[in-house]
């Protein structure tokens, strides 16, 4: 018998949860436009059950990310708030303040320094920590490149501080590196990461917070439905949170997803092959 249960729709176990932690990239847009059903089915779970907290990975501030859903055709009436890795790596790295700070990463995403009391440096005998928020090649660099510079970094002793945990990240029908898979090279060469994001504690403080904040009292962990795409991040950030998780197979692992009757088989072999289990799973996000 399966493990996880094939789900028709949202609608059909909604009412055993008051609050939803979903997933943004892969569950309701990919990068280029929104999913329809998916957001219609955040919508219709707030209007009837409870609050609708995003939790992403997006190693930038929430207004960051949110300004990028009337582009993409994300309605705002889908969801409560955003919680986003970037809210929590602020966090973290108050703890290192002043720094200096060794940034790694796009400078769009700076914006994640904004405002903190920090200073920065390239010189790896002056910085305290590394902060990574993504690859600085967009969207086509790759980690190996990068071995050299993260084992001087490692050698040092600086912690770094992974902005977003994501490996990879789907952009409409294209994968791209993440800032995770510079922390998994950092920890094969013998350095220390802390994660802010999913699936690590801080950004599930974080919405566990709001979502009491919105619902104007504590909710369970039972009580509580995290949606997402990620084996490794939504789904191992559920069990260890205690949490119903409901995969959507269509996000990063889409294009090694069945379909029909298949899809439920080949979901689980990847759940399985990252040591994760989930309740439920579905192609896509609907109600």
């Amino acid at each position: 018998m399966s493990s996880v249960a094939l789900l028709s729709g949202l609608s059909k176990v909604a009412s055993d949860y008051d609050a939803i932690f979903c997933d943004v990239w892969g569950v309701i847009h990919n990068g280029r436009e929104a999913f329809a059903e998916a957001c219609v089915a955040l919508k219709k779970f707030r209007e009837t059950r409870g609050p609708v907290v995003l939790i992403t990975n997006a190693p930038v501030p929430k207004d960051r990310v949110t300004r990028l859903f009337p582009k993409f055709g994300v309605p705002m009436d889908c969801f409560d708030d955003v919680i986003a890795s970037g809210d929590a790596t602020r966090n973290e790295l108050k703890r290192f303040a002043p720094g200096p700070v060794y940034r790694i990463g796009l400078e769009e995403d700076f914006g994640t320094y904004a405002g903190l009391s920090l200073e920065f440096s390239d010189d790896p005998d002056v910085a305290k920590v590394v902060c990574c928020t993504s690859l600085r090649e967009y969207p086509d660099g790759k980690p190996e490149p990068y071995r050299d510079e993260l084992k001087m970094l490692v050698a040092k002793g600086l912690p770094m501080i992974c902005a977003n945990p994501d490996v990879v990240f789907r952009q409409g029908d294209k994968l791209i590196w993440s800032a995770g898979s510079l922390a998994k090279v950092y920890v094969e060469e013998g350095g220390k990461v802390i994660s802010p994001g999913k699936p690590d504690e801080p950004i599930y403080q974080l919405a566990f917070k709001r979502a009491a904040d919105l619902a104007g009292r504590e909710i369970a962990p039972q009580r509580v439905l995290a949606i997402g795409d990620g084996p490794i991040t939504d789904v191992l950030g559920a069990n260890r949170q205690g949490i119903d998780a409901l995969f959507i197979g269509g996000g990063i692992h889409g294009h090694a997803m069945e379909t029909g009757e298949a899809f439920l088989a080949s979901a689980e072999k990847i759940l399985a092959a990252d040591g994760v289990s989930a309740r439920y799973a579905m192609p896509e996000l609907g109600w």
